[in-house]
């Protein structure tokens, strides 16, 4: 009885190392790298957040500078700075779908130093 307590232990304990080096596989299969994998998922959520609201009512300096962070590769230092209502709409609405794929709040790049 004891014995096969060991093997089923044994058993499970390899059936979870496998399946972790397949889940670690797939993760890394694609090839992206973590930084590039949010960006792409935060152009996704801004491409559909643009499809949906438009851009009526988003200032030149607003577009050009979140186009300028976009073109990095999200890598440029964030001075995207929200003034105008629907910008303030926009900004709220990427952080929330930023947060719910699992980015963290630093990524964004929304930020008003003057």
């Amino acid at each position: 009885m004891r014995l096969k307590a060991r093997i089923g232990g044994a058993g499970l304990l390899a059936a979870t190392v496998i399946l972790g080096s397949t889940i670690a596989s797939a993760q890394q299969s694609s090839g992206t790298d973590w930084p590039t994998e949010k960006c792409n998922r935060y152009k996704k959520a801004y491409d559909q957040s643009i499809a949906r609201l438009g851009k009526k009512g988003l200032g030149q300096e607003f577009l050009a500078s979140h186009d300028a962070f976009l073109a990095s590769n999200c890598q440029a230092r964030a001075e995207v700075c929200a003034r105008s209502k629907e910008e303030l709409d926009l900004a709220n609405r990427l952080v929330v779908m930023a947060m719910n794929s699992g980015m963290a709040s630093t990524f964004l790049p929304f930020n008003c130093r003057r």
